[in-house]
């Protein structure tokens, strides 16, 4: 059962089980009072995965990459409207507090990353690094997973993107800032809010705002082309921000920005709701409103062209305002095709002799 002892420094405030769970768990009232024992704060747990492989691919119209690499499942940074939390179920956890506190990394990314990269027949395009659960999420300090993976990838000279909302990609400047003077690196910053209390609240694990103008800073610094993301946008929480995130993205020196609205499939719907009851109560019921509104009556609509942007008169402001921002600030750079063309196998230690047998 989640109290406010075990939830504290996170996203959710529930554990309900997954939905293939046989079994389900839901909270109720123990009795427990301020005169019992406290319950141990919820403690993160960190299991690594064997993988056999790690590109992932997608046939998504909607999405701009088709192969994708994922270091971790499971987030520490806890927001609570990541996209990525259903997928936790198919472990047999919760999307939940389990999905921000029992996380799985894969230690042997980089040599299976090398194996597919050289495989013979293998055709080079733009891989994503991070498009489903943060790749510098607290962990990777100590892990440095993702680390290994950018070094695999300069190797073999092979293009990425790259998408975080963790001021720790600074750290690999020394390899995305020659990549990104290459034409083979491009990185994107999510940046949800300027407000402190908000960010806390709805990503309480993940880097401060001004964490993040300064990773954009020192991204740019390098030569790594970045855009900042404005995602999600919550009607009615944060979307009253649009224009002075893209105006501090601009002088921090992001090249582009992006936006997707709020998307709440399968559980993240009750863990959001039951957020908003907890940590904006006086709010709770005109964000939901709003959100509907932009979803056809319903809290989400999956319909490729439609999900990331959603529909209806609320939606269609809300673009508007963003494209009239993006041209105000600069940020309408249309930012040249990743060079895919200087992908090359390096050679491998023996080949040479090879020549001579």
């Amino acid at each position: 059962m989640a109290t406010p002892s075990t939830t504290r420094g996170r996203g959710a405030v529930s554990n309900a089980s997954g939905r293939f769970e046989s079994r389900k768990a839901e909270a109720f009232d123990d009795g427990w009072n301020e005169s019992d024992e406290a319950p141990a704060a919820l403690k993160t747990t960190v299991t690594a995965e064997r993988a056999r492989v790690i590109i992932s691919r997608n046939d998504s119209p909607d999405i701009g990459f088709d192969r994708s690499i994922n270091p971790y499942r499971g987030c520490e940074h806890g927001c609570i409207y990541c996209y990525a939390r259903p997928a936790h179920a198919y472990m047999g956890l919760s999307p939940g507090l389990d999905f921000e506190s029992k996380l799985f990394f894969k230690p042997e990314g980089a040599r299976l990353l090398e194996r597919e990269l050289a495989k013979p027949g293998y055709a080079p395009g733009v891989i994503h690094i991070g498009g489903n659960t943060d790749p510098y999420q607290p962990q990777e300090r100590l892990l440095r997973v993702t680390r290994q993976i950018l070094e695999v990838m300069a190797t073999f000279r092979h293009p990425l993107s790259i998408i975080t909302k963790s001021a720790l990609i600074g750290r690999d400047v020394d390899i995305l800032g020659p990549m990104g003077q290459a034409g083979l690196a491009r990185a994107a910053v999510s940046i949800t809010t300027l407000d402190r209390a908000l960010a806390r609240a709805m990503e309480p694990r993940a880097a401060t705002p001004e964490r993040r103008l300064e990773a954009v800073r020192r991204l740019t610094d390098a030569g790594v082309p970045t855009i900042v993301m404005f995602a999600p946008v919550i009607p009615g929480l944060n979307d009253h921000e649009l224009e002075a995130v893209l105006e501090r993205a601009s002088r921090a020196g992001a090249l582009s920005a992006g936006y997707v609205a709020l998307r709440l499939p399968r559980e993240i719907k009750d863990l959001f709701a039951e957020w908003l009851a907890a940590k904006r109560p006086d709010r709770a019921e005109r964000v939901m409103s709003l959100v509907r509104q932009m979803r056809g009556g319903k809290d989400y609509d999956s319909e490729w062209g439609k999900r990331m942007k959603g529909e209806g008169p609320i939606a269609e402001i809300l673009g508007q305002r963003f494209k009239f921002a993006r041209r105000r600030y600069g940020l309408d750079r249309v930012l040249p095709p990743l060079d895919v063309s200087q992908f090359r196998v390096p050679p491998r230690a023996g080949d040479q002799l090879e020549l001579f047998g």
